[in-house]
């Protein structure tokens, strides 16, 4: 935030200067417009570093300021000034930016998003994410379907056959049936026997195939919390660099008439002017861009977070609250338990060795078992007469039979072998990206948490650096009120305080990425 401060001309005296400024500050109340945000800042700064700050979204409010574009002087003495002064009247309407409409049934106050919220409601409308949870959704499925491959299989079958008769036999025109009608009604049961099915290999793969899903999953969600951290703290620290940009362009404006009352006075140059005039321009395009980022990262964090574009929601400002940072022997032990990826490629490696197994199981022989209980006669009848043999008169119907059969490969030409060699070569390729997966993982995970160390030492650094400008700035203004220091060191005062505020913003929001950056390795903490 840099305030548009002026003096008089460098080759004017000192006692001069002090004497402009004592009857500067006696005019104006002892400066306290100036005074009013290096003043409060010391005070408040441990709870906000913007304890003045007024956000104002879309159009302007009352006691806000609305920015308004200052021609500067081309040439001519106060006189001149002193017409474009009376001639500018009302400050020129702010740019209004286009916003989405609000939803007809929103009738209430705007909602209250915390961060907590913004991940539930995330988590409902993020479509990658719910693409991982239904893969996951599926591969319990289809490990369920792999469980009951393995146990019998019960069915009802009913049949009826016709058979042309020849009217000479009483099996009719075809000899493999027992007459022109026969009806079958069985309760039929199959079950295969191999050493694949006894040993579980693929309902093993199923498992481990459900188990992949799921940490994929669990990595879909981490990498949608730092998504959506990143962006709601992303709004968070635009608004406060929105309400800095409003503060910035009311001392801007405020300079502004101090520097064209003291021209108009004959105590400031016309070049003390031209340089509130400049630095007013400036503040109006910096107060613009704020609000012009604020609304991007709006866009951003409701597109997350609303099944429709909703901008009719606040995000609570929670960033001065402490985050602690475990230590890093818990940090190792949490991701050795908890970390998605290297939980991925172990189940991967499980996967391919229960493929392995199976393609060896495939040399052993296979057994099919199919038992049948029911009737097939020539009547739907507990007792009914053979047709074949009518003069042994009525028979039971109901019975059983049994089929089994025994396969065993002998000769496929290298299939079998070649597919065990393929399954062999995927267990190697397993094996290699797990220990890809476990350096990869502890190499990022000293990473993130160094960069986490880096990012908390800094939120402390920069934020005793805030103090340290806000109190220069009070002194300087002192000093500037009792005619000792140039404007320009003023201005530069207060331009060091606002980078020093929007450095103290950054760094909060710094560490918040790295603490979400680091849970992707060890979970929630």
């Amino acid at each position: 935030m840099t305030a548009a401060v002026t003096a008089s001309s460098i080759g004017e005296s000192s006692s001069g200067a002090r004497g402009r400024g004592a009857k500067l500050f006696a005019a104006l109340g002892c400066g306290v417009g100036l005074l009013s945000m290096c003043t409060a800042a010391p005070a408040a700064h441990a709870q906000n570093l913007a304890p003045t700050r007024t956000i104002v979204v879309g159009s302007v409010q009352p006691g806000t300021v609305a920015p308004t574009a200052v021609a500067p002087a081309r040439a001519g003495g106060p006189a001149q000034v002193a017409r474009q002064d009376d001639s500018q009247g009302a400050p020129e309407p702010a740019i209004q930016l286009v916003y989405p409409p609000k939803p007809p049934e929103q009738t209430g106050p705007p909602l209250t998003v915390t961060l907590a919220d913004a991940l539930q409601r995330a988590q409902k409308y993020n479509a990658e994410y719910l693409s991982a949870i239904t893969d996951q959704k599926s591969a319990l499925e289809d490990r369920l379907q792999a469980r009951n491959a393995r146990l019998p299989q019960v069915g009802i079958r009913s049949e009826y056959l016709g058979t042309q008769g020849n009217g000479k036999t009483a099996n009719g025109r075809f000899v493999t049936e027992d007459g022109v009608h026969v009806y079958r009604e069985w309760v039929t049961l199959h079950q295969d026997i191999s050493a694949n099915s006894i040993m579980g290999t693929d309902y093993k793969r199923a498992q481990a195939a459900e188990a992949i899903a799921a940490a994929k999953a669990e990595i879909a969600r981490r990498g949608l919390t730092v998504t959506v951290t990143k962006t709601y703290y992303a709004l968070v620290v635009a608004q406060r660099k929105y309400a800095t940009a409003q503060q910035a362009l009311e001392q801007s404006r405020r300079f502004l008439q101090i520097a064209q009352q003291l021209e108009r006075a004959g105590q400031a140059a016309h070049s003390d002017v031209i340089k509130a005039q400049i630095q007013d321009q400036q503040q109006e395009a910096a107060y613009s861009d704020a609000n012009l980022a604020m609304e991007d990262t709006r866009l951003d964090l409701a597109v997350l977070l609303f099944p429709t574009l909703d901008e009719n929601f606040t995000a609570v400002d929670d960033l001065d609250q402490p985050q602690p940072l475990p230590m890093i022997g818990e940090v190792q032990n949490m991701a050795s338990r908890m970390n998605p990826d290297i939980g991925v490629a172990l189940q991967t490696l499980r996967s391919a060795t229960q493929e392995v197994t199976a393609s060896k199981t495939a040399f052993l022989p296979a057994i099919s078992f199919d038992p049948v209980w029911g009737l097939e006669a020539n009547c739907l009848a507990l007792n009914c007469v053979y047709t074949a043999i009518p003069e042994a008169g009525a028979t039971p119907t109901l019975g059983y039979f049994i089929s089994a059969s025994l396969t065993m490969p002998v000769w496929d030409w290298g299939t079998l072998r070649s597919k065990l060699r393929q399954a062999e070569f995927k267990q190697e390729q397993a094996q290699v990206e797990l220990s890809a997966a476990q350096r990869h993982v502890l190499g990022e995970l000293y990473a993130a948490y160094n960069e986490a160390l880096v990012a908390r030492d800094q939120v402390e650094k920069l934020r005793q650096a805030a103090d340290l400008a806000a109190e220069s700035l009070r002194l300087v203004t002192l000093r500037y009120q009792a005619g000792e220091s140039p404007a320009l060191e003023l201005v530069d005062a207060q331009t060091t305080l606002i980078a020093a505020r929007n450095a103290y913003d950054d760094a909060e929001v710094r560490y918040r990425t790295a603490l979400a950056t680091l849970q992707t390795f060890t979970g929630s903490f």
